[in-house]
Parts: C-alpha cells; structure tokens; sequence
C-alpha cells in the first residue's frame, strides 16, 4: 500500500491566501503595505533565481519587494552599510540576505547585523538562541524547518511522543528542524557523516526529515513501516528522457520509501513551495510588529 502523499503545494497555496487576506485587511485597516527587501552579493545564479521566485510572490500576494544587488567585489563594509540602511528604512519590515555569500564576506556578521525584528529568515543568533531554549520563542522561526512542520501538522501527523530523526545538521534546516520537533514534544535525533548506524537510528523514526544533500540517500528497506517522511532535499539526477537532460529528486528514494510510508512528501512540490510560503508568513508578521508599535 502505497503512502500517502503530503501536497506541499496545496497547503503552501493555503498558507499563501492566508497571507494575502493578512495583507489586504493591513492595507484597509491601516494603509499600510508589508515590505519585504532581498539582498543579493554577485552573480550566483541560483541566487539569482531564488531572489526572482520570492519577489514574485510578494507581488502575488500584495506586498512590497524592495531589491538590493551588490557586485562580487563588494566589501564587508559595503554589505554591513546596506543592511544597516535597511534596518532604518521604516518602508521594510523584513531583509533577506541570500546565501551564499562570497567567500570574502563574513556570513555570521551580516546575519547578526540584521534588525531581529526583521529576521524573516530566522537567522539572527537571538533568534536562534530563543528557539534552542526551553520557555523561550524566537519571533522567526526558519523558513524551510516552519514549512517542515506546517507540513506534518496539516497533515495530522502526531508529533507530541514521537521519535523523530533528522538527517543532516546544516544550520539552515537540520539543526533548527531537530529544535522545532523538540518543541513540539518530539524525541529528536540528530544524524550526520560521523553517524555509526544510520540505519539502526532511521528504522526507529516515526517521523524522518531527510537533509543531508545526498541524491536518495535514504531508501524505503531503512524505514519504519507507516513513518512520515519529509524530504527537504533537492538534487540533480541524470536523465536522458529530460529535456534539459536531469531531473530533480530528493535525498529520499522515493519510489522505494512511499511503499513502506504512511506519508512523504514528493520532490519538487513537497518542502519547496513551504519555503516562500512561510516567508511571506513571516514577512507579515514583522509588518504587524511594527504597525503594533
């Protein structure tokens, strides 16, 4: 019997037009638009395509998209000036400062320079340091672990009790997921490269994310019959039937997994289109901060 599949473009959709209610009735009730600025260093082209797809989907959903792009060459000092520039800039509720950066430029100094009440992407070592605590919230969690577990919890998966296993410990998505799931009363471990068993550790999961950036690393002979799967993974792999000669996939075999799974998520259209979505979500609710002040 074959798993069920968890849409994750059907919830992001919904998550999208709770957004864009948010933003409309901010707009009547207080004439004022969220705005939302993306900060790119170079030409990464992937960068570049990422900046594009969440600029559309703040112009899908109403709100303001403000971009910034600094060339390869650009100094620490430059990238710092722009993002203070920003904090003060009353027209911008969040910063999104897409990664990677140069080698040049320090990554953590830039993140941490960001105003915390526009950390929309959850960067921000207070707000990391808040979600790592017990009793403590962040005021943004990160995007791809917020789309994670509004994921499991539309789809009615029971997280309190649970054993969930993580694969992958990337501050970007593991290391925050393993928190989150923690939160939400899970027992949570960590698997990574230095891993003895992973096996022994995936078989024991009712719930697995899998983030670990290796093409169908995790295949359905390592699951737990009826686990939740949910694979963050986006990879390249070869296929001559394809126009451009690849198709995406994830780090989940997922024609082997979805026979043994009670529910995963599909690559592309499973965690993907969460990622933009929870941006927006969070992009919104910096925009409430400051109109509440």
């Amino acid at each position: 019997m074959s798993a069920k599949i968890i849409d994750g473009k059907l919830i992001a959709a919904k998550v999208q037009e709770e957004v864009r209610l948010g933003v409309a009735k901010m707009k009547a009730e207080k004439d004022y638009v969220p705005g939302l600025a993306t900060v790119r260093v170079g030409q990464n082209p992937a960068s570049a395509t990422y900046v594009r797809m969440k600029q559309k989907m703040c112009e899908k959903l109403g709100l303001r998209s403000i971009g910034r792009e600094l060339p390869e060459t650009a100094t620490q000092e430059e990238v710092m000036t722009l993002v203070k520039a920003l904090n003060a800039d009353p027209e911008v509720n969040g910063i999104l400062v897409q990664l990677p950066l140069p080698n040049h430029i320090d990554e953590e100094a830039v993140l941490g320079s960001i105003d915390i009440e526009k950390d929309v992407d959850g960067f921000h070592p207070v707000n990391i340091g808040r979600l790592a605590m017990k009793g403590r919230d962040p005021l943004f969690v990160p995007c791809t672990p917020a789309g994670c577990m509004r994921l499991l919890k539309e789809s009615g998966v029971q997280i309190s009790g649970a054993e969930a296993v993580i694969v992958g410990r990337s501050n970007i998505v593991g290391l925050p997921m393993a928190m989150l799931l923690q939160k939400a009363n899970a027992t949570v471990t960590i698997c990574h490269s230095r891993t003895r068993d992973l096996v022994e550790h995936v078989r024991n999961a009712d719930i697995v994310v899998a983030a670990i950036g290796r093409t169908e690393m995790i295949t359905g002979d390592m699951l737990k019959p009826g686990a939740t799967v949910i694979d963050v993974g986006i990879n390249q792999k070869d296929d001559d039937t394809r126009p451009r000669g690849y198709r995406l996939v994830g780090d989940v075999d997922f024609d082997s997994a979805k026979e043994v799974a009670g529910a995963i998520t599909p690559v592309p259209g499973g965690v993907g289109p969460m990622t933009i979505a929870m941006l927006m979500e969070n992009t919104l609710r910096a925009a409430e901060i400051a109109v509440n002040k």
